[in-house]
């Protein structure tokens, strides 16, 4: 058997019990044709993952597909294809995305995103191997396995009718879940490590930022850790990166700690009392500090939210949805 630290793209870098199962899980999974269901946080490396079966299998083209870009009345085209004089302005045929996967792996990025009518089509896929392209009487056989990610809920989105519970049954043969990086802090300094090696060696971490670095919570994960790492080396001509050198957020975010900690030893605030400032057991919410995050980010951009999300390692669809949910539109 491979290695497959070594197989897997640096967002799977760690010794982590759970990483290191995720790994054999991949590596078993990997020749297998069976649908996969891969759920985790925004940034987790969801597509990771999905690759990494791929590869292990190597076999046919491997082809995302970003379900929330899939928008006005082209998207049933975009999946399954369209013959000629489909609609007005189809003047060829077209393959769609599944029949490029034909032989290898479709990957269903945020698959919770997916509309409702183009869910039906999908389960037909899954169910028969074969699709309809647009305008089409003809049926095409097809091999194509299906590899599904989503940060959604997808129980609950079948609960609340934005998701088809056939469907969801049949994608959900095989499902990963992926830790959000705030539970295998440990694996923190091999991925900021691996990362500074692949990105020529020339950057090392001071003890300071290495210690901030540690201590940030990472709302979006390992795209946000290497977006961080990737800003610093670019404001910075090296060889050291300092604290000064970190994004506004996990700066704010380690000096805002400190202050509190001070504060509370001022005024003599001990464990038991902590809870009143710092909420339950002494710990601020997680949904507090993200929401910190995401309002010092869109005042570091003075409002430009592209560049907010790419700061903070999450997709513009996220954003909008959290800026919606902490009421920060």
């Amino acid at each position: 058997m491979r290695n497959a630290e070594q197989d897997l793209p640096t967002g799977f870098v760690g010794r982590t019990p759970r990483v290191v199962q995720l790994r054999d899980q991949i590596e078993k999974l990997g020749t297998r044709r069976c649908p996969v269901l891969i759920m985790g946080e925004s940034g987790t490396g969801k597509e990771v993952v999905a690759r990494s079966l791929y590869n292990v299998a190597s076999r046919g083209q491997f082809v995302p597909i970003d379900c929330g870009s899939l928008v006005g009345t082209m998207m049933e085209s975009e999946l399954f294809g369209h013959v000629r004089g489909a609609f007005t302005g189809a003047v060829d045929s077209k393959r769609g995305l599944i029949e490029l996967a034909n032989g290898g792996t479709a990957f269903f990025d945020e698959i919770g995103e997916l509309p409702l009518e183009l869910q039906v089509k999908l389960l037909r896929v899954l169910q028969e191997q074969e699709l309809r392209p647009l305008g089409s009487l003809q049926r095409i056989r097809i091999d194509v396995r299906i590899v599904a990610a989503t940060n959604r809920n997808l129980q609950a989105e079948v609960s609340a009718g934005r998701f088809r519970e056939d469907l969801f049954h049949r994608l959900n043969v095989v499902h990963l879940n992926l830790p959000p990086l705030r539970d295998r802090r440990e694996d923190i300094p091999l991925l900021i490590e691996r990362f500074l090696a692949k990105s020529g060696g020339r950057f090392l971490l001071s003890n300071e930022a290495s210690e901030a670095m540690m201590k940030y919570h990472w709302p979006g994960n390992v795209r946000e850790l290497m977006n961080c790492l990737e800003r610093m080396m670019s404001f910075n001509s090296g060889p050291l990166l300092h604290f000064a050198d970190l994004p506004t957020q996990v700066a704010y975010f380690n000096r805002a700690e400190a202050g509190n900690g001070m504060a509370a030893a001022a005024n003599g605030v001990t464990t038991a009392t902590a809870p009143a400032l710092f909420g339950q057991h002494g710990i601020v919410p997680l949904a507090e500090l993200e929401r910190q995050a995401i309002r010092h980010a869109l005042e570091h951009t003075r409002g430009d939210r592209t560049t907010a999300a790419q700061l903070l390692g999450i997709g513009r669809t996220t954003l909008y949805r959290k800026l919606k949910e902490y009421s920060l539109e």
